[in-house]
């Protein structure tokens, strides 16, 4: 132990030479030397909490497993595992510093996590940190282990509890659209295709309509994340598993089982499962597949509530802020903005997962932590996009009932909904009369005699002009388009 003028230093030494650590750093020199060469992303492996408890899972689930087929003692065991449980449990999260950007296929991240349990277990014992000589980050709090099987299991293990909280929000912003939907039932609009003047339909159906595909979404996520359950633990460098009991696997898949709660599984080819990151490509596509579809409900919210004078104006979103430093009074679409910043940012990650997995050569990818960091980060990110869409946006959203009303009474559009009875040809020359003149297409269609004013309402009644109620039988063409005077 030395001691200078700012701080208490213990020095550490690998194969490349000693280096000086803080003594009240619990991470050692090997984390020290990923400081040195990774000035990379300035952003740590702890800003994914769910990444820091894997590596704590796997590392307690070794420790039982090496203890129960005899290749670490129980007092050594005990103590990993009990400090590794501190982690799980949130402790010392300040202490795995490494960036999440680094060379070496996850190295650093993996010998981080063995420094840092190794100094709490070592006082727990009642020793110094570094005392390395009674229990070692290599040799006991590895053992069995390579980075090659610890640093993709725990991502894997880590994705799927971050996943969670992910799919909680979703759901909740799921439920909030149909909310509004239920608000909106009765409330006729006019559909568009293509952005022109479509047929009615309700704002309810409308936003039920995006509580639908983020409850497919839901189930596609959900779909997907079994495939991260495939782990390769007993792999150790590229899957042959050399220097690793033949016990070891199937015992330490039983403890991380049981550890985590997923239902893991080993692979079958453990030389195949060490080299491919096949499952992080669809997990990552899955995620991808969510943020377009909510960039696509997003880019809806912003055209629905344009204007709110000159545009279509059919829908209010909360005002959550000035939006111009030189336009008085005017307000933006800010959160659905923001929302579709995350998106795109989705896709860009998407892409850089699927380079990384093609990238990979012969028996590993050593550009995992480009695609753990990816994926985290997109999670993370939609995580809190979905929360600010559902507390800031979607739960104050209000209809603007009379222009929407006004523009169903104006649209041609609802001419449609009368082709069985007067035939498509008259109903296009009325539309086009109607868009010549101004006026009401069901008063036109009741001056040519097609049909009753009482059957004209009862037909564009807001049941049947949104499909609510089944039309399921025409009355006869009473008069031939022909015979209709245009202008």
């Amino acid at each position: 132990m030395t001691q200078d003028a700012t701080t208490r230093t213990r020095t550490e030494t690998d194969s490349l030479g000693s280096l000086a650590i803080p003594d009240d750093a619990y991470w050692g020199i090997h984390t020290a030397r990923a400081l040195e060469n990774f000035p990379i992303s300035r952003r740590p492996i702890s800003v994914y909490a769910d990444l820091v408890r894997a590596l704590a899972m796997v590392k307690q689930a070794s420790a039982r497993a090496n203890r129960d087929i005899g290749v670490l003692d129980p007092e050594r065991a005990d103590l990993i595992d009990r400090a590794s449980q501190r982690v799980i449990d949130g402790e010392f999260l300040d202490q795995f510093v490494v960036g999440v950007i680094q060379g070496g296929a996850g190295t650093s991240t993996n010998m981080n996590a063995n420094e840092v349990i190794t100094n709490i277990a070592l006082e727990l014992a009642g020793r110094e940190k570094g005392d390395y000589a009674y229990l070692s980050p290599i040799d006991h709090t590895n053992r069995s282990q390579s980075t090659n099987d610890v640093y993709p299991t725990a991502v894997k293990i880590g994705l799927s509890l971050d996943l969670q909280t992910l799919l909680e929000e979703l759901d909740l912003l799921r439920q909030a659209f149909l909310v509004k939907a239920d608000e909106f039932h009765d409330i006729l609009k006019i559909g568009r295709t293509q952005l022109q003047d479509a047929v009615p339909m309700t704002l309810g159906q409308e936003f039920h309509g995006f509580a639908t595909t983020l409850g497919y979404d839901h189930q596609r996520l959900t779909e997907n994340a079994h495939l991260l359950f495939e782990v390769n633990m007993g792999a150790t460098a590229i899957g042959t598993g050399i220097t690793t009991h033949p016990a070891y696997a199937p015992a330490v898949l039983r403890h991380l089982r049981e550890i985590s709660g997923l239902d893991l599984a080993t692979a079958a080819d453990l030389v195949e499962a060490t080299s491919d990151t096949g499952s992080f490509m669809s997990f990552s596509a899955s995620l991808k597949r969510n943020a377009m579809k909510l960039s696509k409900i997003c880019n809806d919210l912003r055209l629905l509530s344009s204007g709110p004078q000159a545009g279509l104006g059919e829908i209010n979103l909360p005002a959550r802020q000035a939006g111009s430093s030189i336009m008085p009074g005017k307000v933006n679409p800010v959160i659905p903005e923001v929302v579709n910043q995350v998106a795109y940012a989705v896709a860009g990650a998407d892409l850089t997962v699927t380079m990384a997995a093609e990238s990979g050569q012969l028996q590993l990818n050593a550009f995992e932590p480009v695609i753990a960091h990816s994926i985290f980060q997109s999670i993370t990110w939609m995580r809190r996009g979905m929360h600010t869409l559902r507390v800031n946006c979607v739960e104050g959203i209000t209809a603007n009932r009379d222009r929407l009303g006004a523009m169903v009474g104006s649209s041609v559009g609802v001419v449609t909904a009368l082709t069985p009875f007067i035939g498509y040809a008259a109903a296009a020359a009325l539309a086009k009369t109607a868009l010549l003149t101004h006026r009401s297409v069901a008063d036109l269609v009741v001056e040519a005699g097609l049909m009753s004013r009482e059957e004209v309402d009862k037909q564009l009644s807001p049941a049947r002009l949104s499909g609510l109620e089944t039309v399921t039988q025409a009355i006869p063409i009473v008069q031939a388009a022909e015979n209709l005077v245009e202008g």
